[in-house]
């Protein structure tokens, strides 16, 4: 009941604030300053309950760093997304630089497509790309300047596949319109919605949810904050014994 309850909350919380957070609000860019603050009190705005949405499984192909990290960053996002698509461009590869190379965070990207048939479309493709271990490759393509606008079907998703280095097009093809694809893509959809995303990107770091493109600083500012928390709980407590918590340190591979 207690789980159920935390879902609930955090469904409110993704449900209010996931327009605000990803429409235009003019020079400062996409998402709203009250979306977008972080406490610098680790436990602020985090529902433990969720942190039980991280899979930490190390053969997750639309994954990215160590399984065993202290903090995972779930995305919930649509390739059709423009918003989606400057957090890909702008703030992703500094956060990758900054603390998935260094063992202290994880990706994990869920398919929530929202605007069509050719949302389910590349969402599956981007699904087929990972079981061949191009996920990520995939994405970038997917995701550089002016990629949606040319559209994503069956011709351009193939030559995104090509582009990205996908060894066996063949099996992509297959895959991308098989069962397993769009089993995959309806789980991480129904997620997406169980959680109140109504609106593209989606976050949660370490069950701290937060809505929208936001800048590099509030990405940061909330990674940071899981960190401390996941080490304090590793701390010895009072009397010598050594309280549990998530995964330390670790290292991380592209």
């Amino acid at each position: 009941m207690l789980i159920v309850a935390g879902v609930a909350l955090a469904a409110t919380v993704l449900g209010l604030v996931s327009y605000t957070a990803t429409k235009p609000s003019g020079p400062s860019g996409p998402g709203s300053a009250a979306v977008a603050e972080v406490s610098a009190d680790p436990e602020a705005g985090v529902y433990a309950e969720l942190e039980k949405y991280a899979r930490r499984d190390a053969s997750d192909g639309l994954a990215l760093g160590r399984a065993d990290a202290p903090v995972v960053l779930i995305e919930y996002a649509d390739f059709k997304c423009g918003y989606c698509g400057k957090f890909a461009r702008d703030t992703e590869p500094a956060l990758v630089e900054k603390y998935v190379q260094d063992g202290t965070l994880r990706i994990e990207w869920r398919n929530f497509p929202i605007f069509g048939e050719e949302s389910e479309a590349v969402a599956r493709a981007s699904w087929a790309a990972g079981q061949q271990g191009r996920f990520w490759q995939f994405h970038k393509e997917a995701y550089a300047e002016g990629a949606k606008e040319k559209g994503f079907g069956k011709e351009r998703l193939a030559a995104l596949a090509k582009a990205a280095g996908v060894p066996d097009l063949a099996r992509f093809a297959e895959d991308s319109e098989g069962a397993a694809a769009r089993e995959a893509v309806r789980k991480d959809q129904e997620q997406g919605y169980e959680l109140g995303a109504s609106s593209t990107p989606s976050f949660l770091v370490n069950g701290r949810p937060i809505a929208g493109a936001q800048s590099l600083e509030t990405f940061t500012e909330a990674i940071e904050a899981a960190r401390e928390a996941a080490e304090g709980s590793r701390m010895p407590a009072k009397g010598g014994e050594e309280e549990t918590g998530a995964a330390g340190k670790a290292g991380a591979s592209r």
